[in-house]
């Protein structure tokens, strides 16, 4: 190995997760402008700007996956630069078939860098390749410099073999002939290569259909006669326009149109080094600022343990050196909060990395179940911990799929219901405080609590006579393997989804709940905090054991007037300003020891806004306030319900910290209806 080919190595080897994170970044870039191109599908001109962009970041991508060696997503990002420019120079009109293959494209692209990062194997690309060589048909060179021309393009000599699409749907008349799929898959090889079997569902009664996709040369009358056997075909893409097309405008070395746009090198073969990102920019490994975080715990429990012991220094010291001293812990408070704030800042990131993968799902799904939906987007630069969009990004799935499964009608019902063909699926986001507030919102047929109810019942899982609030509908909704579909089909299971989604909330230390309305739609609405490392948080004392109660979750604290507590159906409730809200005991809930006669009590309202979701619990102390480090408990043997952590206190003491999520589902379990 030459010294040169030591350095490329080295290289790369210390950069190669900043290469890995711009693919990333660019391929994001690719996807949404995508998206923006598909309104100019047989349009007479295209957006130039767009192309342009797409041009500069499938460059770019080419680039880098050429510095990783990895030669087919370098050869099929070439491919894809190609069939662009010949759109951009006007050569081929951008048809849906056309734009399916770039969606294909860069989902391949995407597989396949994921799977050399990943050291899996890669992806086939042979049919992908072969579409856009025929689509391009000689329009431009589609082989970048490392490939040879003879692996991608058809030789001149002989036509090109064409992707045809059969589907065959068994039926019990042809079994009894003798015709099954193995058959007909033996049929098929006869005439050419099987690049794609897939099974799926049929649209209609619940049977199975195999496509298969076929590059085969022979001609149509081969197969034609297949028909009779259940076989359906069409021509997957156009043949390959003439062989000699129009003269192409003299070839610019600099592309001047795109160099109007961009700074970074021309699209040349040679580029293999592009810039990783701008000079004010750097990377850093998500592992260190969570190591600075776990730091900054530290240091936030050290200062409060120093600021419990200048409390029992002010009986000791004069007053001037305490103060000296009180004014110092004051100012590294001061300190130690800014720096807390600014490490958080760090680790948000924009929402919209995930709402914006949500129009590729919902893209799917329309081409799945036939509906038209289109997805808007509010708040999409609301920021988040990015380990919790990252967790976040499966729940969001979900509901976004369940709106369209379950909650968008079909165009056709809609019409009939005097609405617009098109459904609405709406994501928004939003800061209140030190929370976010995430909606997921469609106008479909809503969710119908006496038809949830009536399969409950059928289930065992609901008494006959039970009302469904809000509340329980969502409780009901979250029962695993509870769901109200007859059949599974491609785009939602059988009930296995929702309780997945709320434990992941819960997990992060948020809520969520539902809102609905027949015939008008539903909307779920999920609560998180910005982060999960350092809370303020709210100290109170029950039988001696100390607890911490977020401050985010905490309403009002006031003493208990024993007069506004009254018994209903043999539960005891608080007749609050805000409503009746149910009565918590934590000593009881606890098992911990009964407060002596006669000792002042105090209430905590907790939980959500409204009555409906708030509940009054009854403390024997409050100890004050104070910055927590929140140690999530993670062993089985040690994990109680209501209880999601525990933090070292100022004392040295260990303080519990209380999952208000749950304990207000617990205290509305035995709330009477």
């Amino acid at each position: 190995m030459t010294s040169e080919d030591c350095c490329q190595e080295a290289f790369i080897t210390e950069f190669i997760d900043d290469l890995y994170a711009e693919c990333d970044e660019r391929l994001s870039l690719v996807r949404r402008d995508l998206l923006a191109l598909e309104s100019f599908v047989q349009q007479p001109a295209l957006d130039q700007n767009l192309l342009d962009a797409l041009l500069r970041n499938l460059h770019t991508i080419k680039g880098l996956c050429g510095t990783i060696n990895l030669k087919v997503a370098e050869q099929l990002a070439h491919q894809l630069e190609n069939y662009l420019r010949s759109l951009r120079q006007g050569q081929i009109k951008l048809s849906h078939d056309g734009l399916e293959i770039l969606f294909t494209g860069v989902q391949l692209l995407e597989q396949s860098i994921i799977a050399h990062r990943t050291n899996n194997s890669l992806p086939d690309i042979t049919v992908v390749s072969m579409v856009l060589t025929q689509v391009v048909g000689g329009t431009a060179s589609t082989t970048p410099p490392t490939t040879t021309s003879s692996a991608l393009s058809p030789s001149s000599e002989a036509e090109p073999p064409r992707i045809w699409r059969f589907e065959f749907i068994p039926t019990p008349t042809l079994v009894e002939r003798g015709i099954n799929v193995n058959q007909i898959r033996s049929r098929l090889e006869g005439i050419g290569k099987i690049t794609q079997a897939t099974p799926r569902p049929t649209a209609q009664g619940g049977g199975l259909a195999f496509e298969f996709l076929v590059a085969t040369s022979v001609a149509e009358a081969t197969f034609a006669a297949w028909q009779a056997d259940g076989l359906t075909y069409t021509l997957s893409e156009p043949p390959p326009p003439p062989s000699s097309p129009e003269p192409l405008a003299s070839p610019q070395p600099a592309e001047p149109h795109l160099a109007n746009h961009d700074k970074s090198p021309p699209l040349s073969a040679t580029t293999r080094l592009p810039a990783l990102t701008p000079s004010n920019m750097v990377r850093v490994d998500m592992t260190r600022i969570d190591e600075l975080m776990r730091l900054i715990g530290e240091l936030v429990t050290t200062r409060a343990r120093q600021d419990n012991h200048l409390k029992q220094l002010r009986t000791i010291l004069p007053i001037a050196p305490w103060r000296i001293l009180q004014e110092t812990n004051l100012a590294l408070e001061r300190h130690l909060r800014a720096l807390r704030e600014a490490v958080m800042r760090v680790r948000l990131v924009p929402i919209g990395t995930a709402f914006e993968r949500m129009q590729f799902v919902i893209r799917d799904l329309m081409h799945q179940t036939h509906k038209a939906v289109k997805l808007e987007l509010t708040g999409k630069e609301t920021e988040i911990d990015k380990m919790m969009v990252d967790k976040m990004i499966d729940p969001l799935l979900h509901l976004v799929r369940n709106a369209v499964s379950h909650g968008i009608e079909s165009p056709t019902e809609r019409l009939a219901q005097g609405k617009l063909a098109e459904g609405v699926i709406a994501l928004r986001a939003y800061n209140t405080g030190d929370m976010m507030t995430i909606e997921i919102e469609d106008d479909g047929h809503g969710i119908d609590p006496n038809k949830v109810a009536q399969h409950a019942h059928n289930q065992g899982l609901l008494a006959a006579d039970t009302v469904l609030d809000p509340t329980n509908l969502l409780e009901l909704l979250c029962r695993p393997g509870f769901t109200t579909q007859a059949q599974a089909d491609l785009a939602s299971g059988r009930g296995v989804g929702m309780d997945v989604v709320r434990n992941a909330v819960i997990e992060l230390g948020g809520t969520i709940s539902l809102t609905t309305q027949v015939g008008k739609g539903t909307c779920f609405t999920i609560q998180l905090p910005l982060t999960l490392s350092i809370a303020d948080a709210l100290i109170i004392s029950v039988s001696g054991q100390l607890f911490a109660v977020p401050q985010v979750a905490v309403h009002e604290v006031a003493r208990l007037n024993p007069a506004a507590i009254t018994v209903l159906e043999n539960n005891e409730i608080l007749l609050h300003p805000r409503g009746i809200l149910p009565l918590l005991y934590l000593n009881r809930l606890f098992h911990l020891t009964e407060p002596k006669v006669n000792q002042t009590s105090y209430v905590l309202v907790v939980g959500g806004s409204s009555a409906a979701t708030a509940v009054a619990m009854i403390v024997d102390r409050i100890v004050g306030e104070q910055e927590i480090v929140v140690r999530t408990l993670t062993d089985p043997l040690a994990q109680v319900p209501g209880i999601v952590g525990a933090s070292e206190l100022g004392d040295g003491k260990i303080g519990l910290i209380l999952d208000v999520v749950t304990l207000t589902r617990m205290a509305y379990q035995t709330r009477p209806n």
